[in-house]
């Protein structure tokens, strides 16, 4: 049986469900951000106590369709820009057609609707996150950070960045206090990324 869970969207997520699940005695097959998988049917009493156990950790079950659609649109952009360093050879709109198996049209009208802000600005609005995470960690340089994160030049990825942040990322770098947003926090209804 599948369950979709909202806001997991990192590893320690990933640990936390599990742990969640073994307390209740259900065994997973498959653990992905925003999935589990398990071993036969969840009872009604076993749902609202995992349900009530994920609430703990910010998480929760998800039934209605169209918003499980939602977030593996965003499961999908959140691996990809902060857990792969697989390109995607094909253009992003294909891939999360191919992957999701739906219409993109489709997906961009109802994540929009949802959400508040196009596929294109989520999308953006991780990229700005994972450059703030890679110049705070300091391994790379913005070069670099452009390659990894396939942006077409270092001028594209500045400009990105400073339209979204109000800041150069060089200036980002030379500041002291360096802010961020957690990942689950990115795209949340109300979430401008402009």
């Amino acid at each position: 049986m599948k369950l979709y869970i909202k806001y997991m969207v990192s590893n320690s997520c990933k640990i936390a469900v599990k742990e969640e699940l073994r307390k209740l005695n259900l065994r997973s097959v498959v653990i992905k951000l925003g999935e589990v998988e398990i071993k036969g049917n969840l009872l009604l009493e076993d749902k609202q106590k995992l349900n009530k156990s994920l609430s703990a950790y910010g998480l929760e079950l998800m039934e209605d369709k169209k918003y499980i659609l939602v977030e593996k649109i965003k499961n999908c952009i959140i691996d990809m820009v902060h857990y792969s360093n697989e390109k995607i050879k094909i253009n992003f709109s294909n891939y999360l057609s191919e992957k999701l198996n739906h219409n993109y049209t489709y997906m961009a009208n109802i994540f929009s609707v949802t959400q508040g802000l196009t596929i294109e600005q989520f999308i953006i609005s991780h990229k700005i996150e994972r450059i703030k995470e890679l110049i705070i960690y300091g391994e790379l340089n913005i070069s670099e950070i452009a390659q990894k994160l396939h942006y077409s030049s270092v001028a594209h990825l500045s400009n990105q960045f400073k339209k979204l942040t109000g800041i150069s990322p060089s200036c980002f770098k030379r500041q002291t206090v360096r802010q961020r947003s957690p990942i689950e926090n990115l795209g949340a209804p109300g979430y401008l990324a402009t």
